[in-house]
């Protein structure tokens, strides 16, 4: 897959901009805070229907403006296609493709993009949400119907929490409120799915992992990822050494006894304390879990190795052709190993954009086109 030509309107710090890329590396270059990481960010928005760097819309909503508009025509092998996204400041997004009004969670069947950012430190340092986030987006990826299935899981979600809410001001305890039991089927039924598939995406990375770990670190420090389930008696959102259990065999019937032994301590806080919100992705190398044991070498290389392998991932199974690789303003972070190893791993993909702050950072693997970016502006090298 190759974005031929973006366009935005009022997204970010840009008013209007016209981009045209090509096949192979192209290099945004410009200082901190001048919009790079901005065009990074339009493109792939269309893959995982959200950003990486905050976790609602409305940001990437210039300033003074109720919408960003941001279109994107594609190559895929001889046929193209034309995206386009309408990001409201409030309220539901729209999206069309070739012109025709689609459900925005139709838009990730046409563009499949693997971004790794400085903030991807995070999936592996932060807290599990950031790791959910990325396992979730990836899923979508693969499968875009779970756009969906994940959007109605949160509702269910709310719907219940709010309830849960409601009956602990009210003073109900135990097996006083009948009307919860409604929603622990929905919640069942949803999260159970998101269970599943998150499972078999951990499972399937599970190669791709070792070889991208080991590729960019140069040796093989045995690199996991685990999901750690609520269900399983734990809570990963609470327990930060909860260690990842195996998947039951029945994860539905699992889910409703875990929901049931629970009943009391929600009504009593007034929250949903089992279900895929508050499981998390355990990550380790050499038998230690990432978060608090490992190097920060080592950080940056499961967090490179779990972007690379993504991107292997969906290279091995869409239709599409290659996934488009963006690496936002990562090579002044990483040694010159790293850099060195990254570059030729990138290299390899049909397409891939770079964003840099000083050309000096640029490995020669990935200089080709490159297009200057000054204060919302974009300007040809040609003519800088």
């Amino acid at each position: 897959m190759i974005v031929e030509h973006l366009s935005l309107v009022d997204f970010r710090n840009y008013a209007v901009a016209e981009v045209a890329l090509g096949p192979g590396p192209n290099v945004f270059v410009g200082r901190n805070g001048q919009g790079k990481t901005n065009l990074a960010e339009a493109i792939a928005f269309f893959a995982t229907l959200g950003s990486h760097r905050v976790s609602n819309d409305a940001p990437m909503v210039r300033h003074g403006a109720d919408a960003a508009i941001v279109r994107a025509r594609l190559v895929h092998g001889d046929r193209h296609v034309l995206l386009e996204a309408q990001v409201n400041r409030q309220g539901s997004n729209k999206a069309r493709v070739n012109g025709a009004a689609v459900k925005p969670a139709e838009l990730p069947r046409y563009a499949q993009v693997v971004l790794f950012a400085p903030e991807d430190l995070q999936i592996v340092r932060g807290d599990p949400g950031s790791r959910r986030r990325f396992a979730d987006q990836l899923l979508v990826q693969r499968a875009p119907r779970m756009a969906g299935v994940l959007g109605d899981y949160d509702r269910v979600l709310k719907q219940r929490t709010t309830l849960l809410k409601s009956a602990r001001a009210r003073g109900v305890r135990g097996d006083g409120l009948a009307t919860l039991d409604v929603w622990d089927d929905k919640l069942i039924a949803l999260g159970t799915e998101v269970i599943r598939a998150r499972l078999a995406l951990a499972d399937d990375l599970r190669h791709p992992l070792v070889a991208a770990y080991t590729a960019i670190a140069g040796a093989d420090h045995q690199p996991e990822a685990d999901w750690s389930l609520s269900i399983g008696g734990s809570d990963p959102e609470e327990d930060a050494d909860a260690a990842p259990v195996d998947a039951a065999d029945d994860i539905e019937a699992a889910f409703r006894q875990a929901l049931s032994a629970r009943r009391s301590a929600e009504l009593e806080r007034g929250l949903t304390l089992v279900g895929p919100h508050r499981d998390d992705l355990v990550l380790r190398v050499r038998g230690l879990p990432v978060k608090g044991y490992a190097s920060h070498g080592e950080s940056w290389s499961v967090a490179l190795a779990l972007r690379l392998a993504s991107a292997e991932l969906l290279r091995a199974e869409s239709r599409l052709g290659d996934p488009v690789l963006i690496l936002d303003d990562v090579f002044a972070e990483l040694d010159a190993d790293r850099r060195k190893r990254l570059a030729g791993l990138a290299a390899g993909y049909e397409q891939v954009v770079v964003t840099a702050a000083v050309d000096a950072d640029i490995p020669d693997e990935l200089r080709a086109r490159l297009v200057r970016v000054d204060a919302g502006r974009i300007v040809e090298d040609d003519d800088a």
